[in-house]
């Protein structure tokens, strides 16, 4: 019966500098941070951030590009329900990577643009010059309802393809 912020309390007791927090609910670390003397780290929250996998995926796209400024990276499929692309965005923007956004238009959030980025629906678009491609999957779980017609229709208009792999950068990762 215990609340997440008396636990925090409770582990507040040892004095930490820092309590990392992973929580399936969005805006959890947030709301810890208003109440707490410890500073609050996000490793993830629900459909909200994923600020771990988005260090990861920058280290990687630096490991082997040597940089993240400059670089067009390609983010596309559901971009509605990912905590990864949210938490990209405000990494590789930061950066001064070149974030482009794709997907079924009913998978793309509302004021994407507003973060910096571009978006489109034309995964084409999107791919062009590129030099990094992520992909994200569709997670069904976290659907209600049909967001487009069917997983073979979603492959064929936003499926990565040898030819559309073409458009991007020889050397794309």
């Amino acid at each position: 019966g215990e609340t997440l912020i008396d636990t925090t309390h409770n582990l507040e007791a040892m004095r930490p500098d820092m309590i990392v927090l992973r929580h399936a609910s969005s805006g959890a670390p947030h709301q810890l941070a208003k109440v707490c003397r410890s500073s609050i780290i996000n490793a993830g929250d629900g459909m909200h951030e994923h600020p771990t996998q988005a260090q990861l995926d920058a280290f990687t796209i630096r490991e082997r590009k040597g940089r993240l400024a400059g670089l067009k990276v390609a983010i596309i499929g559901d971009l509605l329900h990912s905590r990864v692309l949210r938490s990209n965005i405000q990494l590789l923007t930061k950066m001064g990577a070149d974030v482009w956004v794709s997907g079924p238009p009913t998978l793309i959030p509302s004021g994407m643009r507003d973060f910096g980025v571009t978006a489109t629906p034309n995964v084409d678009e999107a791919i062009t010059g590129a030099d990094v491609i992520m992909l994200l999957r569709i997670q069904l779980e976290r659907m209600e309802g049909a967001y487009f017609p069917s997983q073979r229709e979603y492959f064929n208009v936003f499926g990565m393809t040898e030819s559309r792999l073409r458009l991007a950068q020889p050397d794309v990762i």
